[in-house]
């Protein structure tokens, strides 16, 4: 009776916890969804809450992550609890002491005789691998586990930064963990007694005297189970259906004709595309999924758009950073072979929309992650063309961190036409950047102090002279404090995350604990 209890207080934690992961699931693949087309309006629906509200859509990437890690934590727990209930059913099945059971494992698995079975293995003979790969149960719950196994490990940074086609195309084989949690119940394994059976004999006190279950003067007869109906397709469906809706929205946009305006080859093998596309309209600091039939039917990855909203084309900067890269710029480097066509789905959105909505903006770059803000000052600089008296930020601080000259040099037409323009309004002061070298030799050096009397920099021909190493943050951000007092200051990085941990700690570090002085907010890009 103590087996009993403690049985019926282990399914209920287990419904509970089991129904818990199934929400966590469908929130996980709403959010999904919602980086789709929606995710741009669900950021403008949210437009009018706090920050605070509007800045948990750019976590969904670590909420995916957490779900991730509930649904390994609980595979583990539910394969763990079948190790041990299996070498229970064994043991059962072997036992010849006519003890309670013995013999519930006993009951026929003969369909013409009921089929009542509590026992998934039917004879004594038969092993719990054989029992494992034959029912339904067991094979899916091989299939999935080996799926989960396989999206996990392949899903780790390193894998995705050096083999990121290894994590693309076996993170598609959630298709058969999700086909397989569909049918994993469908053959019945968790049994129940029937609802007649119990009302014919107390399922306590007939346990206790299981020796008259098949005397007829007894009031207590043998048992009767059945199978528990498959539950697990109702908590996936929602998900699933919503899934569908985002794949074939995105099929249709991404059919939709791409035409390539104009391609540039920049230093430090990064491309420049820019395109057209009927009906397409951007954000600043968006990005758009791009793929090359020519180079791989399946694979997409993600770009930060680098042109304005004001432009009448959209470009993107593709630096060489793997085989699909390297292939793709190979490809628009031949000069006497056709263009190859490029499809593009979006533009999806990001942290660094909300750049306007911020008084003080602080805009962090590490190499080829400056793509989002290019299109930040790009649009500004169109602001400023059209006198736009709308803006509500007023200063803006940007960083760029490169390891080598060579990769400065795309983004300095911009940066030049930010300068004269500034000059010519009077606003001077409105942007302040700096350009940080971090691979550099003593030759670049001394060319640097030989010419340092110079108007421009020796290295980017701008004004502004480029600095050698890393920032010193705690520095900048005391400066930035100590100018704007009472300002709300948005901090928007695309680089590494060594560098988001240290300007997520500054931006607590030097937020006041009055809620009316000068407030930092940390913004990472998230693909």
């Amino acid at each position: 009776m103590g087996n009993c209890v403690v049985n019926h207080w282990f399914s209920v934690l287990f419904l509970a916890v089991w129904l818990g992961l199934n929400v966590f699931l469908f929130v996980d693949a709403f959010l999904k969804y919602e980086k789709a087309d929606r995710y741009y309006y669900t950021r403008k629906i949210l437009g009018f809450c706090s920050r605070t509200l509007r800045k948990q859509l750019d976590h969904n990437l670590t909420f995916h992550k957490l779900v991730a890690y509930m649904i390994c934590l609980h595979t583990a727990i539910h394969i763990i609890a079948h190790l041990f209930n299996f070498d229970r059913y064994s043991r059962s099945r072997q036992a010849t002491d006519g003890s309670l059971a013995s013999i519930l494992s006993s009951l026929s698995h003969d369909e013409k005789k009921g089929g009542s079975w509590l026992n998934p293995i039917q004879f004594r003979n038969t092993t719990v691998e054989y029992v494992t790969f034959t029912s339904i149960a067991g094979l899916t719950g091989v299939i999935m586990t080996i799926a989960l196994i396989l999206m996990v490990t392949s899903a780790t940074e390193f894998i995705r930064r050096s083999y990121f086609e290894v994590f693309w195309y076996t993170h598609h084989l959630f298709i058969f963990y999700i086909l397989g949690l569909g049918i994993h119940g469908i053959g019945g394994i968790v049994r129940g007694q029937t609802e007649e059976s119990i009302n014919e004999g107390h399922p306590h006190k007939c346990a206790e005297s299981f020796e008259m279950w098949y005397d007829h003067d007894s009031h207590c007869r043998r048992p009767e189970f059945e199978g528990q109906p498959p539950e697990s397709w109702k908590w996936i469906l929602a998900p699933v259906i919503l899934y569908i809706c985002e794949r074939i929205l995105r099929f249709y946009r991404s059919q939709q004709k791409v035409v390539i305006t104009k391609v540039v080859m920049h230093p430090s093998k990064v491309l420049e595309l820019q395109m057209n596309k009927r009906g397409f309209s951007m954000e600043v600091g968006q990005y758009i999924f791009v793929n090359c039939p020519s180079i791989s039917l399946l694979e997409w990855h993600p770009f930060t758009l680098t042109s304005a909203p004001e432009e009448d084309f959209f470009s993107i900067h593709i630096r060489a950073a793997g085989d699909w890269t390297e292939n793709l710029i190979r490809a628009f480097e031949q000069q006497y072979s056709p263009i190859p066509r490029i499809e593009v789905d979006g533009p999806f959105g990001t942290a660094s929309e909300d750049v306007f909505q911020y008084e003080v903006a602080v805009l962090v770059g590490a190499g080829i992650g400056v793509t989002p803000f290019a299109s930040i000052l790009k649009s500004i600089w169109y602001k400023f063309q059209c006198a736009n008296h709308n803006l509500k930020t007023k200063k803006i601080y940007f960083y760029w961190i490169c390891r080598e000259t060579g990769a400065f040099s795309w983004f300095n037409d911009l940066l030049t036409s930010l300068e004269q323009e500034m000059e010519k309004l009077g606003k001077v002061g409105f942007l302040n950047y700096r350009l940080f070298l971090t691979g550099w030799d003593s030759n670049i050096v001394g060319h640097a102090a030989l010419n340092f009397d110079k108007a421009t920099d020796i290295l980017t021909g701008l004004k502004q002279k480029t600095s050698f190493g890393r920032p010193m943050w705690d520095n900048e951000f005391s400066t930035i404090a100590t100018s704007h007092p009472k300002s709300v200051v948005g901090v928007f990085l695309c680089g590494p995350r060594t560098l988001a941990k240290s300007l997520r700690k500054c931006c607590h570090r030097y937020s006041s604990l009055d809620p009316r002085k000068v407030q930092f907010y940390f913004n990472k890009e998230n693909f």
